[in-house]
């Protein structure tokens, strides 16, 4: 035990690595994309609005930048003690690539953590810091369906041995859920993963979150007792409760916020397999969740703010997400395809009024093929189609003056949809040569790419642009017309090293 935590006081300070240590002491690696776009239909250099429709050309510039310092170094064929310092930078912006230009303000520390394995317990790692875990992405997508941690600062133990990995960790997800509003929030979970042979991998877990009730603290979850969703929506609680009765604005009548308790949770499940003749691997993810609840906003009327609590308004929000990716050898050295598949079931219960996100069902598939003409030189084709359905009335614009007309060709003036149609289907077509110096294979990075992107969709302008959002905006520029269709041309360049 004294060995133990004289390895954990030194977690922070350079030690002596073994001289027989194959792995240098320091090691960085990371990731980025860059790309011009040039779009001549007044769009922002994207192809649609998310990654729903594949990653590429819906994604901008971004860089990742992982660095590992190696403390204490295990000696080969031994299980002696280790420890070692992580680091990853990351941010969405390079010059001249963004509206951001690259501005530093852009990237974070999103993770810092230590690691030190076969202390305390032999074949375990223990983990100190960010938590970050997952069970592996879906590639087309940009997606982590099956992830825990993420938000969560703590402490975790994972043990490793050739069949199974088990996963236990704890710690506090406040500063990510609340930032300067934080809150202690209780964060504690698992994960399991078996391995069965070398052709399949099955894995599942899940995570909660308690954010105690504590008196006093104007952070912690509170209640202000009877107030409506609509009111709540629209930002008109302080409004309305004045016109039922003038006197509520006195300090001692408005209504007091009630201490409470707040609550959610996560279940993640994965199922692996592959390496069965043309079918390299196939990933299967799926979580279920109940999204944590929010504290309070402030309204301003008649000069003065009004803090609103807002617990029990956002407490029944809940995700069902899944996602699979398939990739096969369709014709050994000339040809490999991928094929994905999302879905997705989001549901507000307190919601029962207003179109919004948060009452959706959405699927998606995406299927790229990557022909090879040299070991160099490949062709990229990638096709995709999302279905996207609100589940509490209008959410999406057909036309450009859906903004006068709701259903049955009536205005809503009051804001309870925000379209003329429930539904928004998006096909995309993305073509183009691919450079890759590694050699073969859809994954092989670098890339560099010259791609032609093109995009039906049933919405109007189903992209990122600078066209009219404002009645004003519309009577100055006259913007009478329907964009169903766009497309754009990229240039870019994407790694990982």
């Amino acid at each position: 035990m004294r060995a133990a935590w004289l390895v954990l006081v030194g977690l922070f300070l350079a030690g002596r690595a073994y001289g027989d240590a194959q792995e240098d002491r320091f090691t960085a690696g990371g990731y980025f994309r860059v790309m011009t776009r040039p779009d001549f239909q007044g769009g922002a250099g994207k192809l649609g609005l998310w990654n729903l429709y594949g990653r590429l050309l819906n994604e901008g510039p971004y860089g990742a930048l992982e660095l590992k310092l190696n403390l204490l170094q295990q000696a080969p064929g031994t299980k002696d003690s280790w420890t070692s310092i992580h680091a990853k930078i990351e941010g969405g912006s390079v010059a001249n690539a963004d509206p951001n230009n690259g501005r530093l303000d852009n990237y974070r520390l999103s993770q810092l953590y230590v690691k030190t394995g076969n202390v305390v317990l032999e074949d375990v790692t223990w983990q100190l810091g960010t938590l970050d875990y997952y069970f592996g992405n879906l590639g087309l997508y940009d997606m982590r369906p099956a992830e825990l941690f993420f938000e969560t600062v703590g402490l975790s133990g994972l043990f490793h041995s050739k069949y199974v990995d088990l996963l236990l960790g704890a710690g506090d997800s406040g500063y990510f859920l609340r930032g300067s509003q934080y809150d202690t929030i209780f964060t504690f979970g698992g994960a399991l993963r078996a391995r069965l042979g070398d052709h399949v991998e099955i894995g599942g877990g899940g995570q909660a979150m308690y954010e105690p009730q504590v008196e006093g603290n104007r952070f912690a979850p509170h209640t202000t007792e009877g107030l409506s969703y609509e009111d709540f929506h629209r930002h008109e609680v302080v409004q309305n409760l004045f016109m039922r009765d003038p006197m509520v604005l006195d300090p001692r009548t408005f209504p007091k916020p009630v201490s409470e308790a707040g609550n959610s949770w996560k279940v993640i499940g994965y199922l692996g397999f592959g390496k069965l003749g043309p079918m390299q691997w196939n990933n299967f993810f799926i979580n279920y969740q109940l999204r944590h609840p929010d504290n309070f906003y402030t309204e301003r009327f008649m000069d003065k703010d009004y803090t609103i609590f807002v617990k029990d308004l956002t407490d029944e929000r809940t995700q069902l997400n899944l996602g699979n990716e398939l990739l096969l050898t369709a014709v050994p050295k000339y040809l490999d395809v991928v094929w994905g598949f999302v879905y997705g079931h989001h549901e507000d219960k307190d919601n029962k009024l207003f179109a919004s996100e948060d009452n959706r069902t959405f699927w998606s598939t995406v299927l790229r093929l990557q022909g090879y003409v040299s070991d160099t030189v490949h062709f990229l084709a990638e096709t995709s189609y999302a279905n996207e359905v609100s589940d509490r009335g209008n959410l999406y614009r057909e036309h450009f003056d859906s903004i006068f007309v709701n259903d049955a060709g009536r205005p809503d003036a009051r804001g309870h949809e925000l379209g003329d149609s429930k539904e928004r289907n998006t096909w995309q077509l993305k073509l183009g040569p691919v450079i890759n110096p590694l050699g073969k294979g859809i994954w092989n990075r670098p890339s560099i790419r010259l791609l032609w992107g093109l995009q039906y969709s049933s919405a109007h302008n189903a992209f990122g642009s600078s066209f009219v959002e404002t009645l004003d905006q519309f009577n100055q520029f006259g913007d009478r017309t329907d964009r169903h269709w766009h497309s754009v041309i990229s240039l870019e360049a994407e790694t990982w090293f």
